[in-house]
This record gives C-alpha cells, sequence and structure tokens, in this order.
C-alpha cells in the first residue's frame, strides 16, 4: 500500500498514514520504522507499507514517484534511453 503520513511524534512514536488507495487512516504499529531506513518522518511524507494483523501500518519503505505510479513520472531508465529516429 501506498500513502503520506498524516501525524507523526517522535518522542512516542506515535503516528498515522493516510492510505492513497482508499484514504483510511491507518496508525503506526510500534515497531513501524524498524528495519527501514526511516528514523524520522514528517508530515506529508510519501512512504509505502503494509498492514499487520490487528491493522496497523507497519514496514514503512521509501518509494520513489516511478515505483508508486504516480501519474506524469516516468522510468528513470526510460527516460535515459536515447530517441531512435
Amino acid at each position: 500500500m501506498q500513502g503520506v503520513i498524516k501525524s507523526y511524534d517522535p518522542g512516542t512514536g506515535d503516528g498515522a498514514i493516510l492510505c492513497d488507495s482508499n484514504f483510511e487512516e491507518y496508525e503506526l504499529a510500534a515497531n513501524a520504522l524498524e528495519g527501514s531506513v526511516f528514523r524520522m518522518l514528517r508530515q506529508g511524507q510519501r512512504v509505502t507499507f503494509t498492514i499487520d494483523d490487528e491493522g496497523f501500518a507497519t514496514t514503512l519503505r521509501l518509494g520513489s514517484e516511478v515505483d508508486m505510479g504516480t501519474p506524469g513520472f516516468i522510468s528513470a531508465s526510460l527516460s535515459a534511453q536515447p530517441i531512435q529516429d
């Protein structure tokens, strides 16, 4: 799943993600940042995530606009290829 950080408190680790596909809000699991490149999150930051068995967002990962399928963004590998005549 993909979405944006709605809120995050670095002191407590509490936060929420707003999912792009269904506009549902998911609270962060206690271990949501474990094993990820994130040490802190900011409001509006785009992430990919999974939902655990209790319905919490976990396994946060970075995702580029291309990986997330954002309209208007093309793959860097495609844009770097020369145009054939």
